[in-house]
């Protein structure tokens, strides 16, 4: 697959944003800054594993490990995860291993590339069937220290299977996490997100956080929107996974087919 040329992609998205600000209804201001120098980009073009010195791995199950009553164990093997012809492939398998019904992967750039502030994108095709959950995201650097929800999360793209023309984007954050998170849904018109790639990206600056489907700004939250600390000042990392089950999607059913399989064709970051 031939990838974008960056530098044509962003005076794309840069005309986008200005057609985007001119069609807003005046009685709601939107910030809008382009952000267009390229620090971190992972264009997934060697086969093989994904790029150590930008990805690690989070390894066990997704009920124990990190709640939301998920069914997957995540590992490191290329049945699960792998660069292959010029994508990430982040696939879910039915199979019975180490108690779990299925496995799946998930990397996350913690200690290896964090970044205040940038437009974070990622070029993705989605898999489809119920009970599959795709995500791009980000969470505080200082996880580790201050916990969750207080570290705050950025899910640029979270994702249904059993709704494949929709995505949504949301933060959370002490006082408006899980169901309470400050969230909005993006829908396609007469397309769906497992026949064709598409952009999901934030622009995040101070007190604003756009999102972005395709270039197309569809919300902007700031601190006025939450009920609670604004804790989006500080470095966040990021994480692709596809998880299996749990409480956002519900379980896969009879119709769930496996194995299933996320694209990447990129991960890019600007300032």
């Amino acid at each position: 697959m031939i990838k974008r040329n960056s530098i044509i992609k962003k005076s794309v998205f840069t005309l986008a944003a200005l057609l985007m600000l001119l069609s807003c209804s005046t009685d709601e201001k939107q910030t809008v800054i382009t952000m267009t120098k390229l620090v971190m980009q992972d264009e997934f073009d060697v086969n093989g594993a994904p790029n150590s010195t930008i990805w690690g791995y989070n390894i066990g199950t997704g009920n124990n490990g990190w709640g939301n009553n998920e069914l997957e164990y995540y590992t490191d093997r290329p049945e699960n995860i792998k660069v292959l012809d010029g994508m990430l492939q982040i696939t879910a398998k039915s199979e019975l291993y180490l108690g779990s019904p299925y496995t799946s992967a998930r990397i996350l750039s913690k200690g290896r590339f964090e970044q205040k502030y940038g437009r974070f994108e990622a070029r993705i095709k989605m898999p489809w069937g119920q009970g599959l959950w795709p995500a791009f995201w980000l969470l505080g650097a200082d996880s580790d220290t201050v916990g969750w929800p207080q570290c705050g999360e950025i899910d640029i793209m979270e994702y249904r299977g059993q709704q494949p023309t929709k995505i949504g984007g949301a933060v959370h954050g002490p006082g408006y996490s899980g169901a309470t998170s400050i969230s909005k849904s993006y829908d396609l018109i007469n397309d769906r997100f497992d026949t064709d790639f598409h952009i999901f990206g934030i622009e995040w600056g101070k007190n604003y956080i756009n999102y972005y489907v395709d270039d197309v700004l569809y919300n902007q939250i700031t601190p006025d929107k939450v009920t609670g600390e604004w804790v989006f000042d500080k470095p966040f990392y990021i994480i692709l996974n596809l998880a299996v089950g749990g409480d956002y999607v519900g379980s896969p059913n009879g119709e769930t087919s496996f194995p299933q399989t996320m694209y990447v064709d990129y991960v890019r970051v600007y300032q």
